[in-house]
């Protein structure tokens, strides 16, 4: 006999009674991420920096943005996406063969890539790039940025693979280091000698940080340990570590075999001066660069006459409607390849539908708000530091806090001042409030035609006596450093991933360990990737001796804290930190007018797996010491 059930119909009182307490914890929990790593931003630029934060209001409603949009999108993925992950984790192997589990853990991991939140900024990081400084980076980000998107979610494609097959087998994660770190450094030396590929290192390398985020790691996670349990795997607790080192390299070699394969059948330009660039017997290849004879014209006459970008009007209905587009072209795609997955392979009814159908919703709109919010806070934020920063140790031009001074008559109002070395310089008094400030008076910021004068604020050298002194270099890797640790420290995947070691090493790897070892080594990875950066030094000088270091160390360690280790790196590069380090990193690039800015997010990545392997051994030795000890007692 069937058993009628009866709705009961809720007051909308007593539902958002219900359901604000969820909400609050929800934001709170991604508000706790993000304030701490936000206030270091504003108080260095007004402590240390002396500056207001410019466009603050804009980048308050990008910031808030950022929070709504991060806790919308990770729950609906909790109830909506990795559900069917799961399922399909735990049940795939029972019904289908091992070549449709790779064909399925490939496309998998390709979509689970174009879901990713932070995959936009590799899209939005080529304008920071000069075609003639690095031709080959400038195309790949502008002209070929969706190719170097799918190259980069092929990497991840590759790693899910993998990860499934080490699964599947239980293979050590040891090999697989063994063979593809090594085969990284080799073609990141053999390009560091091509002058185009050098400069693809940077971004080849922080590609693999790009890929290792919130979507990505629990999807394959899912799957990797139902597919485990379902063939009879160890379910020893370790097996879900390592599948985030596979999703982290393989996209750096996809990335670099697309560069050299552009490199080798495109005779693309090799970097060169302004001049050469636009000259006629160059005209082919840079028109190719550029894409079109007007986008190299404006290109040319952008930089020649030394305007700014001008920025199109500001449209809101346009920017939602872009970004909320963009969402569900990046979300939709991963979902109706589960639901085919669930549907034709698995032969499966689809469990709590409207929870799966709001969860989808949910995660879209969530998507949608981030992205808005990544594109006028984060970025604008990590960008406008990344500029800021170098006035500690250099004097730089505040382009943001650029005045019009009108009518300006240079024969009434400029006035002439000697020092005391004899150099005359000229300037002009301008009334502020009730008082007066002298401005320098440049006469090519002067246009005779509108009586315009153009004021662009200088500041800095701020510490020390000189440029580039020593107190100056130090508040930037302390910023770097602080940054760091409390971009990691705010991360709640670091605090599960501390609980989960603790467990699994029965109290020998404590939580307060592993946290410590790995804020640290991001502190330190940020002053390293700044310090690249500042004084334009090759990635691969850095690259090298760490991952040389690194395979050594994983020679002697054990393989539970060679999967801990290497997946540590992972926690680092979430959907905040990835957008402000890259922004930040390409903002200092252009005010020491380096060709690029990457590399500082792949060091934020290498240093913590030093320092988790350092830890890991010292801790590995103390078990092994204390264990000794207690049996030399208990012979006596």
């Amino acid at each position: 006999m069937a058993v009628q059930t009866k709705k009961v119909a809720i007051p909308l009182k007593q539902q958002l009674s219900m359901w604000l307490p969820f909400c609050k914890a929800k934001l709170a929990e991604q508000l706790r991420s993000v304030l701490p790593v936000i206030l270091w931003l504003i108080f260095f630029q007004m402590a240390f920096l002396r500056l207001n934060i410019a466009e603050g209001g804009i980048i308050a409603i990008g910031m808030t943005l950022v929070v709504l949009g991060l806790a919308f999108f990770l729950e609906g993925l909790l109830i909506g996406i990795m559900p069917l992950g799961e399922i399909i984790g735990i049940k795939l192997p029972v019904k289908a063969s091992m070549v449709t589990i790779i064909v399925l853990a490939f496309i998998l991991g390709v979509g689970a890539t174009y879901a990713e939140p932070s995959i936009g900024i590799l899209k939005a990081s080529g304008s920071f790039i000069k075609p003639w400084d690095a031709p080959l980076l400038y195309l790949l980000l502008n002209r070929y940025s969706w190719a170097l998107v799918i190259c980069v979610a092929g990497g991840v494609g590759l790693a899910v693979v993998a990860g499934m097959m080490r699964f599947t087998y239980s293979i050590s994660l040891k090999p697989f280091i063994y063979v593809i770190i090594p085969l990284l450094l080799i073609v990141s030396c053999a390009g560091f000698f091509d002058a185009n590929i050098n400069y693809l290192l940077g971004l080849a390398w922080d590609c693999g940080g790009v890929t290792t985020g919130p979507v990505t790691v629990p999807l394959v996670l899912a799957l990797g340990i139902g597919i485990c349990r379902s063939v009879g795997g160890e379910d020893n607790g370790s097996m879900g570590f390592g599948v985030v080192t596979l999703a982290s390299a393989l996209p750096i070699l996809t990335v670099l075999g697309f560069g050299i394969y552009f490199s080798l059948n495109y005779g693309i330009l090799p970097p060169m001066s302004y001049d050469e660039f636009f000259s006629p017997e160059n005209y082919e290849k840079a028109l190719f660069i550029a894409g079109s004879p007007e986008a190299l014209a404006a290109l040319k006459s952008q930089v020649a006459t030394g305007a700014a970008a001008t920025a199109d009007s500001f449209n809101i209905l346009a920017i939602i409607r872009d970004n909320f587009l963009s969402a569900g072209q990046a979300i939709l795609p991963l979902t109706i390849f589960l639901l085919l997955a669930f549907f034709l392979i698995l032969r499966e009814r689809l469990p709590k539908k409207d929870e799966i159908i709001c969860g989808i919703f949910i995660a879209i709109l969530g998507m949608g708000l981030f992205n808005i919010g990544m594109e006028f806070g984060l970025t604008k934020m990590g960008n406008q530091v990344g500029r800021r920063l170098p006035s500690s140790f250099k004097a730089i031009e505040l382009t943001d806090e650029i005045e019009q001074v009108t009518p300006f008559i240079p024969q009434e109002m400029v006035q002439k001042s000697i020092d005391a070395n004899g150099r005359v310089s000229e300037f002009f008094f301008q009334k502020d409030g009730n008082k007066y400030k002298g401005i320098p008076y440049n006469p090519s910021h002067y246009n005779k035609a509108n009586k315009t004068y153009t004021y662009v604020p200088e500041i800095g050298p701020l510490y020390g006596e000189k440029e580039k002194s020593l107190p100056g270099f130090a508040i930037v890797l302390l910023f770097a450093f602080v940054l760091g640790l409390l971009a990691t420290l705010a991360e709640p995947a670091l605090n599960a991933l501390g609980m989960k070691v603790e467990e699994l090493t029965v109290g020998t790897f404590k939580k307060k360990t592993l946290i410590f070892a790995v804020a640290s080594g991001v502190g330190m990875g940020l002053c390293l990737g700044a310090g690249k950066i500042i004084w334009n030094i090759p990635l691969l000088y850095m690259l090298l001796p760490i991952y040389i270091i690194l395979v050594i160390l994983t020679k002697f360690s054990d393989e539970l804290y060679v999967n801990i280790a290497w997946d540590s790196a992972g926690v680092t590069t979430g959907p905040v930190t990835v957008p402000l380090v890259l922004a930040m990193g390409l903002g200092i690039g252009m005010q020491m007018n380096v060709p690029e800015g990457f590399g500082i997010l792949t060091m934020a990545s290498a240093c913590p797996i030093l320092t988790v392997t350092l830890m890991g051994l010292i801790s590995n030795y103390k078990a092994k010491k204390r264990l000794l000890m207690e049996q030399k007692a208990g012979e006596l």
